[in-house]
């Protein structure tokens, strides 16, 4: 068969860590039909999800291979084998692990076998080290390079919680297509969609029309109503769920709307609620030129928003911007709303399909 270029991960914590991935690489160079072309950097993680293990070693090499999938998982449990592996406690320490993270484009999925490795894309350990040898390279499944999956992540490593609510919320300014493509979302994958209170807020038309005395009032129902959506004792694990709405937008408007004296009291209620409130598992950043907002505003004609100004618009989009250049608490997907027609299926199906890799599978 045609030679194919394949990566594979390699990672230990137990003994002489660097010499265990020396003599694993070694040994894949000398498997039939396996040439390794390149191997990244050694870096030094924390054990993912295991606070009482011993920090690992990790690397990447890339190969060429005119063996199939199968044969070389077969090569690589072999090396496991021999360099001391065992595999009675799932994440485990290990003298050595290699996974197959990619073998060219190909998408596998039996028993014993799934590539692209299915939570390659949520490990800045391997995306860095991939970077290292291909940023340009793109995930098969998910359809974005390793570059820009690294950059979703912030240096952080995740795995999925199938113990946890799966809540994916979608955020963005005013008039970037959040409910629309929650709506969308909501029917492909399946869940439902817990929307903003903006039409049973009572208070809201007064406040966005500049009367403080309203102002607490309409922030502490959009509090209230996020704590009803949100409460992580009542969000089911294991499903998903979708929000048009990042519940730390809540206190950007609150900061931005209400008086000193207001805000200390909205303060007060929220540290007395925040640490009800469920994480998400991921977050699509809808970000779009502030003019462009501005007409897509104009033209929806809801009359509370129609005194919205450009310079306001602007600065509220900065504020969006440094919430998610510090974000890193869970992957977050930025997305230009002026590419995509969240009103066409289609659309959608492209966004969801990256959204199911990063999500439980019920």
């Amino acid at each position: 068969m045609d030679s194919v270029t394949a990566y594979i991960a390699l990672g230990s914590n137990l003994g002489n860590r660097g010499d265990y991935i020396r003599r694993a690489v070694e040994g894949l160079g000398l498997c039939s039909g396996v040439s390794v072309i390149a191997q990244s950097s050694i870096n030094e993680t924390a054990a993912l999800g295991c606070a009482d293990q011993g920090s690992y070693l990790n690397s990447v090499v890339k190969i060429k291979t005119t063996v199939s999938a199968d044969e070389l998982f077969g090569y690589m449990v072999e090396i496991e084998n021999s360099l001391g592996r065992t595999r009675e406690v799932k994440w485990g320490s290990r003298t050595i692990d290699l996974d197959l993270l990619l073998y060219g484009d190909e998408i596998i999925e039996t028993d014993d076998l799934c590539v692209p490795h299915k939570q390659m894309h949520l490990r800045s350990f391997v995306l860095q080290d991939m970077c290292q040898l291909d940023g340009s390279l793109v995930h098969p499944v998910i359809n974005e390079t390793m570059a820009e999956l690294a950059v979703r992540l912030k240096g952080r490593d995740f795995f999925i919680e199938e113990n946890k609510p799966q809540l994916i919320s979608i955020a963005g300014v005013i008039g970037a297509g959040k409910t629309t493509l929650g709506e969308g979302l909501s029917i492909q994958l399946n869940c439902d969609l817990l929307r903003e209170a903006y039409d049973t807020n009572p208070y809201l038309a007064d406040a966005y029309a500049g009367n403080k005395d309203v102002a607490l009032d309409s922030q502490l129902y959009f509090l209230n109503s996020r704590l009803e959506q949100l409460r992580k004792d009542e969000l089911k694990p294991s499903l998903p769920v979708v929000t048009d709405y990042v519940f730390e937008k809540d206190r950007i408007f609150a900061r931005r709307t209400l008086t000193d004296q207001q805000f200390a009291k909205y303060l007060q209620k929220l540290n007395e609620i925040e640490n009800m409130i469920a994480d998400e598992v991921l977050v699509i950043y809808l970000r779009q030129d502030a003019e462009a907002l501005l007409d897509r505003i104009h033209g929806r004609n809801r009359p509370y928003e129609q005194r919205i100004e450009l310079s306001w618009l602007e600065s509220l989009s900065d504020e969006y911007d440094e919430l998610f250049e510090a974000w890193d608490r869970c992957p977050v997907i930025t997305v230009d709303p002026g590419m995509y027609d969240f009103r066409q299926q289609g659309d959608v199906a492209k966004l969801a399909k990256q959204v199911r890799s990063y999500i439980c599978k019920s």
